[in-house]
């Protein structure tokens, strides 16, 4: 476990004394989970089915009314079986401000503001309805993934508006329990990675740190791996940092490769039967709400040291623009171009289009290519996004391939390795899809 400072209420010799004073961790406690996207919903569910009495907390009235159906407002793999179970047996319901509970658990985005500066808003905006109906004993967990620091962030937020409560005990006055654990999922498995996945889990205090740890332990079976929250915090930027890291060397080699005149694909296959070498694959950036975000939050908060993550996120931010300008120099030679893009999605097999650089294409090279006819196959989807309208065509494969000028592949949807692309137009493969 990480070494945990004076004010984090260090081990000491009085510990058996503090520990004996602690409230025990409750069988069933009542459970907020502030927010219900793409984590919170599913940490709603899986808690509720392991026999907690949950509540949801979201802003937007159209998620509450359909969490409250048994229903999901967005697509995840058997989500919606333990949403529905969980809202017909009683243990979920959703509303649009949180009640008293024994367990908060904050689950809201955190994206990035001008100059790839973390925005916190949400995170205060939950910790202000939170924190007027804390009586004392409460655990508050962070889930979203934060800048190093902001789990004791919120503990400051809400001890300011409750001067009644205390954090580290040392007085009379009712004790609050803070704590970070942040989320390690992957979309499309979300509902078994929640479960099976190891789960790192860090509190302001160590006491803080252990109930964190029975929550989280009610349903994980994966290890709970202890430490306190400035570690949590950063271990979860770690993780996709080191992904982004070496996304970008695969994304430079393949920028390399294209002025060489070498095949990338060949060229990483190749390296990749030394022993000791596991290149990606590169694409046409990184999107999603974590690789394509998580690092700035580590440049943010040291950005004389993060120098190759920086770099890293620059690479990778920088594909989009690229693989744009490769489009325009094929379509050069066609007045008014038919141009079939496959994949709108930040990543394979899921419907899930934050950050993505597919769709970042798509959209500029409507804006770059007026006259051109532009059509998106994309079969997760069944609506193209609302700042996309006007912009392309949503089509089935054949329809769309049907007199196109060039092909474009974006995503590497298992759809698109049994398609035969046709030989007279020019192809643009950014996934390698077409090697295949």
């Amino acid at each position: 476990m990480g070494s945990l400072t004076a004010t984090q209420e260090a081990v000491t010799a009085d510990q058996a004394a503090k520990t004996a004073q602690r409230p025990a961790a409750l069988a069933s406690p009542t459970v907020v989970v502030v927010g219900l996207g793409y984590i919170g919903l599913p940490t709603a569910a899986v808690l509720a089915s392991c026999g907690a009495q949950v509540v949801g907390v979201d802003i937007n009235a159209d998620t509450v009314t359909a969490v409250n159906a048994g229903r999901v407002p967005f697509v995840e793999p058997e989500l919606d079986l333990a949403v529905s179970e969980a809202v017909r047996c009683g243990g979920l319901r959703a509303q649009g401000v949180p009640p008293p509970a024994d367990v908060y658990i904050i689950a809201v985005p955190t994206p990035f503001a001008a100059g790839h500066r973390p925005d916190l808003s949400y995170i205060n905006a939950a910790c202000d309805a939170i924190a007027d109906q804390l009586t004392g004993g409460e655990l508050v967990v962070l889930e979203s993934t934060s800048p190093p620091g902001t789990t004791q962030m919120v503990a400051d937020r809400i001890m300011i508006a409750r001067p009644d409560l205390s954090l580290d005990g040392s007085d009379d006055r009712p004790r609050v329990f803070f704590a970070h654990a942040p989320e390690r999922v992957l979309p499309g498995q979300i509902m078994h990675e929640l479960v099976a996945n190891d789960r790192v889990v860090g509190g302001l205090t160590l006491s803080a740190t252990e109930r964190a740890r029975d929550l989280y332990a009610s349903f994980c079976k994966g290890k709970i791996l202890m430490t306190d929250a400035l570690t949590a915090e950063m271990s979860k930027l770690v993780e996709n940092s080191y992904r982004d890291v070496n996304i970008a060397f695969a994304n430079e080699l393949s920028l390399i490769c294209d002025q060489m005149g070498i095949d990338v694909w060949e060229l990483i296959d190749l390296a990749n039967h030394h022993p000791r070498v596991d290149i990606l694959r590169p694409g046409p950036g990184v999107g999603g709400h974590c690789v394509a975000v998580d690092p700035w939050f580590i440049v943010a908060s040291d950005p004389a040291n993060a120098r190759l993550i920086r770099t890293a996120r620059e690479v990778n931010d920088s594909k989009p623009r690229w693989v744009v300008e490769q489009v325009l120099a094929a379509a050069a030679k066609y007045t008014n171009p038919h141009i079939a893009c496959l994949g709108l999605t930040f990543k394979a097999n899921v419907e899930d289009m934050r950050e993505s650089p597919a769709a970042k294409i798509v959209q500029e090279l409507a804006r770059r290519l007026p006259d051109a006819t532009i059509d998106v196959v994309e079969p997760h989807i069944t609506a193209l996004p609302p700042q996309m309208t006007g912009m392309a065509n949503l089509r089935e494969y054949d329809e769309s391939i049907r007199g196109a000028d060039m092909i474009v592949i974006l995503v590497n949807h298992d759809e698109f390795y049994s398609l035969r692309l046709s030989g007279t137009c020019d192809v643009i493969d950014t996934r390698g899809v077409n090697r295949r």
